[in-house]
């Protein structure tokens, strides 16, 4: 088909228009360069790569930010509990063992398939295997507990013996260990290797600060498992004995042996073995921001250092949010998260304020721009309505 001089003139004129306003969008745009856009800058912030696979402690902080403190953890993590966001971190992925933190991953896995109100008479068999110096508390055969009184026993004792029991319950010890294995991996933590439920210190177990705070986070999110976690005393049935009293271990929850208690905190869990030293995954609410803070193997200040250590990086987080940009997140389900660059990543620069002359922030085009588009579209049309109307036949027409 040709194409006539009618159709020319109005793919013309079209032209022309279209010329019109690409000349005035670098202008319009130009002007409004300064506009700040929280939400870009949010997420140009979160497309920022990770520097959780880093080795040392990474921080993307601003001008305001209070130093981070020094702690002697060969590895830590702080994050926001709502977002996922990492404050800081280091060695996040450094895989160490976990000891009894990893009783967190335990419950996740096993809390919603045992009814907290159901009661069970413990067999003998159900308490064989337990590792010499694990902590107990107090399970014994032939007497009957609900699964809560259980829970009890795993997150206020740390009692192996509870997790056996469970995890008997459960379809077995090493099936178990295949499901956490499978939780882990569901919940995109992927330094873990699970070889005995319990954090019972084994060749080859591992997890990460990373993958606790994880594991922290999404306990919280579970109603028993942030019941069960913030609980600081409770009475544990005593078979052919009374009942009697046990107290979470967690010293930041409880303030015992002289360790002060934390103000807002939830609990979570903590745990020690020779091989790991001591551990902790902590989380605290203040002024309705909720934190989770995961401190690894101490190396200087005695058994009251992952305390001391893991309340001085809390204090910092809560200063601190609002003031960094993320150097990571807990948000990578399912996903092994990528590193960074070798490079150093700086911080995402402030956007300059829009004049006073430009308008309002976001309120678009200026008055200029605006008449001056008006005015080439009503052009465009004009040119348009000209040559309908001195339309000329085309050779194919009759």
């Amino acid at each position: 088909m040709t194409i006539g001089r009618t159709s020319r003139a109005v793919v013309s004129a079209c032209a022309f228009c279209a010329a019109g306003l690409l000349a005035l969008t670098p202008a319009a745009a130009a002007s409004r360069a300064g506009t700040p856009d929280p939400a870009g800058t949010r997420q140009a912030a979160a497309q920022q790569p990770s520097l959780l696979h880093r080795p040392g402690t990474q921080v993307r902080p601003g001008a305001d930010t209070p130093r981070v403190p020094r702690v002697s953890a060969l590895s830590w993590l702080v994050a926001d509990a709502g977002t996922g966001d990492v404050l800081a971190a280091h060695a996040a992925h450094r895989r160490l063992p976990p000891a009894s933190t990893l009783k967190t991953l335990f419950a996740l896995t096993v809390l919603p398939g045992l009814p907290a109100g159901v009661r069970h008479k413990v067999e003998a068999r159900e308490l064989l295997d337990i590792g010499a110096g694990s902590s107990l508390v107090g399970v014994s055969e032939g007497t009957t507990y609900r699964i809560a009184d259980l829970w009890h026993g795993v997150f206020l004792s740390s009692g192996s013996d509870a997790v056996h029991v469970l995890a008997e319950l459960s379809g077995g010890w090493r099936s178990t260990a295949a499901r956490m294995q499978a939780k882990a991996r569901s919940l995109g933590a992927h330094d873990t290797h699970v070889v005995s439920p319990d954090g019972y210190d084994t060749p080859g177990q591992v997890s990460s600060a990373y993958d606790l705070a994880v594991f922290g986070r999404a306990g919280l999110r579970n109603a028993d498992f942030a019941r069960y976690c913030a609980l600081p005393r409770t009475m544990f049935p005593g078979g052919r004995r009374k009942p009697y009293e046990i107290q979470n271990t967690n010293r930041l929850l409880t303030g015992a042996d002289g360790v002060d208690r934390y103000p807002g905190l939830l609990g979570i869990k903590n745990g020690y073995t020779s091989n790991a030293g001591h551990t902790l995954v902590a989380a605290a609410e203040r002024g309705g921001r909720t934190l989770v803070v995961t401190v690894m193997n101490p190396q200087k200040g005695g058994a009251h250092a992952v305390y001391k250590e893991t309340r001085r990086l809390l204090d910092w987080g809560f200063t601190a949010a609002g003031r960094v940009e993320p150097v990571g997140s807990l948000e990578n389900r399912g996903v092994a998260p990528r590193p960074g660059p070798p490079a150093a990543v700086p911080a995402v620069p402030a956007v300059p304020a829009v004049p006073a002359a430009a308008g309002a922030a976001g309120a678009g085009p200026s008055w200029m721009e605006a008449a001056a588009i008006t005015g080439a579209a009503a052009l465009g049309a004009l040119a348009v309505s000209f040559v309908v109307r001195t339309k000329v036949p085309q050779p194919d027409e009759g």
